[in-house]
């Protein structure tokens, strides 16, 4: 009973044994295609758990074999995929049946399948097709010590695994050629990205607005989740386009993590943009699947595809709040599940929230035009509940400037010169703890964010004063701390106090 599947193929006439690769959510699990044949009428059958994808790659593969000029053995062809318990999903498993069925039946040396991984989908001409989730099968491959081949269109993608080794191939007479030995794929380098650093718009096209543009560098610099609230037409949607200009370049773990989420995508994903940080600004019309994601295939949502970039909601009231509660559990934990009754899948969905919204239905309060009463106010900004706006640790107010200071007011501090800045102090929160304040637990915001008696108490004024929840309380202490490193001060003074502090406008305005 001892001995891999691999290895009892080898030992058995009519059996072959091709490794490839499914996922589920981000994983890519192993999958054994194991490929028997047997006396009896011609047919062929899959097992092992396949969806429709896989079910019908029994015509595709024949169909790719017949005008490839290959024999198709007129024998009965059983297809397990391993392990069984395992949903397969997708195309993927076409060009490791159709090589398994040639290695079993003698036309292709089954040795010569040994140190590969198989993922690619057959055109009826035999053509190589791509498929989705090639970058997370490379991450696994690499991990398994294994090379991997794929459809040439998949071959740049799969490739940003730098030390991952990737064959491209768009046929399967070539991929036949190589593992016989006649004529080798070439390796495929890993492309090179256009800038590692976020390209966008830049924040010197924002003129005034001091007080946006410093609390767009506080949140760029812990990693804080963002609401700005005002008339419309003040900057909202500009100040928060720009926040990913100010972000720091992905690391290399992150970039792939994230660029994992677009692979499993439908969105797809672009080799040459991997590095930079994503940005995602859904419809207000959008459902909660779309934000969270799900399906009967479990695809990730709007939450994951901004996974270590910014998920910017305009509009916020708009939503339909029952859409917007559902982020209040990957907002906290960083991640989503998706539960089906055959299976689940998790996505990581650690984002930076910025969001935006009138200060009432018209957008006008406090002015002239204004005529909606205190009752329809209250109604409107009751659309957003207060367990997700205690999840947003800044609420900012926008207003609305002076014809003469936009006309003639003086151009601000490009992207650039803030990013450095924030740099600077991301560098320092990294040094002191190994993560970004904002997810600082609350063992570590004892031993970092001290606070001297004068304001402790200064904080817990503030906090009666505003019934602030004990979230809130501990998302001001982070934010002072963010506001000190961006001070350089190693301790948390009365001034990083206040301003956290004075963040919370929303919670003011409730009292």
């Amino acid at each position: 009973m001892g001995g891999t599947p691999a290895a009892m193929g080898r030992d058995s006439m009519g059996l072959a044994t091709v490794y490839s690769r499914a996922y589920t959510g981000i994983q890519s699990p192993l999958v054994w295609v194991e490929v028997h044949l047997a006396n009896g009428l011609p047919s062929m059958s899959v097992v092992g758990l396949p969806e429709a994808a896989v079910r019908e790659s029994r015509d595709r593969v024949r169909s790719a074999l017949q005008t490839s000029g290959f024999d198709v053995p007129p024998r009965r062809v059983t297809i397990n995929l391993a392990p069984a318990d395992l949903p397969k999903n997708g195309s993927g498993f076409d060009l490791a049946i159709a090589l398994g069925i040639l290695a079993a039946c003698g036309q292709l040396p089954e040795q010569s399948l040994q140190g590969y991984e198989i993922l690619g989908e057959l055109a009826l001409t035999g053509t190589l097709r791509p498929v989705q989730g090639s970058l997370p099968a490379s991450l696994a491959c690499r991990n398994a010590g294994r090379t991997l081949i794929v459809a040439a269109a998949n071959a740049p993608e799969a490739a940003l695994v730098g030390d991952a080794c990737v064959l491209g191939a768009d046929h399967l007479l070539a991929v036949c050629a190589h593992l016989r030995g006649a004529a080798a794929l070439p390796r495929v380098q890993r492309p090179a990205a256009s800038d590692s650093i976020t390209t966008g718009p830049d924040l010197k096209d924002v003129r005034g607005q001091g007080r946006a543009r410093r609390a767009l560098e506080v949140a760029a610099a812990g990693g804080h989740n963002l609401l700005m609230f005002g008339p419309p037409g003040t900057g909202k949607t500009m100040l928060a386009c720009r926040l990913p200009s100010l972000l720091p370049p992905l690391s290399e773990a992150e970039a792939l993590e994230s660029a994992a989420v677009a692979s499993v995508s439908g969105a797809g994903l672009d080799p040459a943009n991997w590095r930079q940080r994503p940005f995602r600004s859904p419809h207000h019309s959008a459902s909660g699947v779309a934000l969270v994601g799900g399906g009967p295939r479990p695809q990730p949502g709007e939450v994951s595809l901004a996974h270590h970039g910014v998920l910017f909601l305009d509009e916020l009231p708009e939503f339909d709040r029952r859409v917007l509660e559902v982020l209040r559990e990957p907002l906290e934990a960083g991640r989503i599940t998706i539960s089906r009754a055959a299976n689940h899948a998790e996505f990581p969905a650690r984002v930076q929230l910025v969001a935006a919204m009138n200060p009432c239905p018209c957008g006008y309060l406090g002015e002239s035009r204004c005529r909606c009463t205190e009752e329809q106010v209250r109604r409107y900004r009751a659309r957003v509940s207060g367990p997700l706006l205690d999840r947003i640790d800044m609420h900012l107010e926008v207003p609305r400037l002076p014809q003469s200071a936009l006309a003639g007011g003086a151009e601000g501090e490009n992207s650039a010169t803030v990013r450095e800045r924030v740099s600077v102090a991301r560098e320092r929160q990294l040094h002191r703890c190994g993560k970004i304040n904002v997810a600082l637990d609350l063992a570590e915001l004892r031993e970092h964010c001290p606070l001297r008696d004068s304001d402790q108490k200064l904080l817990e004024a503030a906090a009666e004063r505003l019934g602030l929840s004990a979230r809130a309380y501990h998302r001001i202490l982070r934010m002072a701390r963010t506001i000190a490193d961006l001070a350089g001060s190693p301790t948390i003074g009365t001034p990083h106090l206040t301003e956290a502090i004075g963040y919370r406008n929303l919670d003011r305005n409730s009292q």
